[in-house]
Formats: structure tokens, sequence, C-alpha cells
């Protein structure tokens, strides 16, 4: 088995075809403060498998800081069972909505281990802090906040 992609996104689900359907890809986010959460990101993998796969596999998360920290992490099994006839390859996805705790500015990672030691994938987001202006830009009787 490996994995074919790893991504965050807004939303994903599986069509009644079994289509995967991925809405709103990024790889970075703005938060007002620290410690924060950025809540309810969705987690997209598609695993791809063979005949041979046949049988439990591990699936292992981990959300890394930028100072290499686990911030959280998860674990579970994923039983793959035969294909039909005729078919070569399988596809296994994985939607999964996570709360993505920051605790500082900076390039975290959300680590995937498939298997014992096996495939793995890592995906990078980016955590930006709150926006500073420069007093000079703000004008009379500006606050200072966020700027869009």
């Amino acid at each position: 088995m490996h994995i074919a992609f790893a991504l965050f996104a807004d939303a994903a689900n599986l069509s009644q075809e079994g289509k995967l359907n991925v809405l709103g890809v990024f790889d970075a986010v703005q938060v007002g403060g620290f410690p924060s959460v950025h809540p309810r990101a969705t987690l997209v993998v598609r695993i791809k498998g063979t005949a041979a796969d046949v049988g439990t596999h591990s699936l292992a998360l981990s959300w890394r800081s930028p100072r290499g920290a686990e911030l959280w992490s998860s674990a579970g099994q994923i039983e793959v069972g035969p294909p039909p006839p005729g078919v070569g390859e399988m596809d296994f996805p994985l939607i999964a909505a996570v709360d993505l705790p920051v605790d500082v500015p900076g390039d975290y990672v959300m680590r995937l281990a498939l298997g014992d030691g096996g495939a793995g994938a890592e995906i990078g987001l980016q955590v930006r802090g709150p926006a500073v202006v420069p007093t000079a830009m703000r004008g009379p009787g500006a606050s200072g906040g966020m700027v869009s």
C-alpha cells in the first residue's frame, strides 16, 4: 500500500459513485493569536493498494509544531478485503475532520505512517499570526485590528 496524496481542505466527501470530492485545499492559515486552534480542518488522504495488501494495516497520524514537538497523535487500523475479480488497484480514501492546535507561528507538519515502518507522507501547514499594521498606515481612529 502507498499514500497517493494527502492534503488539508475545507471539506471533502465521497459521491454515490465513489468519487472523492475535495473543496478548498489550503497549505496556510492565519490565526488571531496564540495559542489557538484551527477548527475542523479536513484531512484528506488517498491510499492505494492491490490484492497483495489484503489484511490489516496500521495508520498513525502525528501533528507537530515548528519546534518538532508532537501536539497530538492518533492511530488506527485499516482492514483491506479482497478486490472484486478483474480489479488490479484499489482506492482507500480517508476523510477526517481534525482540530489543529497551534502554539506559535511557523511551519507545522502532519506526519502519516502507513504500516509497520512502511509508506508515509507529510503535509505542511504554514501558520501565521495576527496581521500587524504600522501605526502610520492605520489612519486616525483606527484600532490596529485585522486587515484583509
